[in-house]
């Protein structure tokens, strides 16, 4: 009798074992809440994004805000296009067509930069501002040595004129499809317009921009003579693009010209826009040192206002 109470008392204590390894093994926190604990840690380790966050993501298309490259110069320098708003009409604003030695057009347009991401709620919702501060990026990194620094002011007269021109020693202002010519006149010199209209990387990477967005208008910055001037190639200037120019010299308080004439121009890129019925104008700073940034922002506001929808 004693031998099976003993029996008992030992399977009794396996059923408890049992029981106790089973809920160890199978109990605990419950399958689902496992599952959705380990699903979020992964997530947050690996850097995948929530739903919601993937909805914000897609409200903003990487394609139309932020930085895109374009293209690249004649050296394989990245030339960037800056964006501002992401609507479908694009105002296309560019710096640094004459490299260093139009350098305030560059500081100019990485102020403006600076403003619209400061400022990106004053762009109209129907309206894309794109900034391309440094056309000509190797007329800049041949006189400071890079294109981050921008002191331009310790070069000499003659090291900045250098600087007017790529990696080729083309003048990019020569090197576009309006009255093009491989010998181009800049002042009383002679410079080369390239061996071909788009000859080199920079037009072809503006050109296809311009081509695949289809700008609504373009302002296009040089210096030095202060005033505004209208674009044209052979028929006139656009009625837009009269418009364009008499609108942004009232803001910004310059001069207006119909045409820039102080001495003969071929292959320019904005008669080239002219020509491809862009409107288009060129920006002459008053001198060579000074931004005007104050008229200048005033000119591009008003631009995006008229614009506007």
């Amino acid at each position: 009798m004693e031998e099976k109470n003993n029996n008992w008392i030992w399977w009794l204590v396996l059923v408890v074992v049992a029981l106790l390894f089973g809920w160890w093994v199978f109990g605990g926190t419950p399958k689902s809440e496992k599952a959705n604990e380990g699903e979020g840690t992964t997530k947050e380790e690996t850097g995948q994004s929530s739903s919601t966050t993937k909805e914000t993501a897609t409200t903003t298309s990487p394609a139309t805000t932020g930085e895109e490259i374009i293209g690249k110069s004649a050296q394989g320098r990245d030339i960037t296009a800056s964006h501002f708003g992401s609507g479908s009409d694009e105002i296309l604003v560019i710096g640094g067509v004459h490299g260093a030695y139009s350098w305030n057009t560059v500081i100019l347009a990485d102020e403006l930069e600076k403003y619209f991401t400061d400022n990106k709620n004053i762009i109209p919702a129907n309206i894309k501002l794109t900034i391309i501060k440094e056309l000509n990026i190797d007329g800049i990194v041949k006189v400071i040595g890079n294109n981050e620094s921008f002191d331009f002011k310790s070069a000499s007269a003659a090291l900045l004129a250098s600087g007017r021109f790529n990696g080729n020693n083309v003048d990019l202002s020569r090197n576009f499809d309006c009255g093009w010519k491989a010998e181009g006149v800049w002042q009383n010199k002679k410079v080369s317009g390239g061996t071909a209209p788009f000859s080199e990387s920079e037009s072809q990477a503006l050109r296809n921009y311009v081509e695949t967005h289809k700008p609504k208008a373009v302002v296009v910055y040089y210096s030095a003579a202060g005033g505004v001037y209208s674009s044209q190639c052979g028929a006139g200037i656009l009625s837009e693009t009269a418009t364009l120019n008499s609108t942004y010299a009232k803001a910004a308080d310059y001069p207006s010209y119909n045409k820039f004439n102080a001495y003969p121009t071929s292959g320019d890129l904005v008669d080239w826009l002219a020509k491809i019925n862009v409107p288009a104008i060129s920006v002459l700073l008053t001198n060579h040192t000074d931004i005007e940034l104050d008229k200048n922002l005033a000119g591009v506001k008003a631009v995006l206002a008229k614009y506007a929808k």
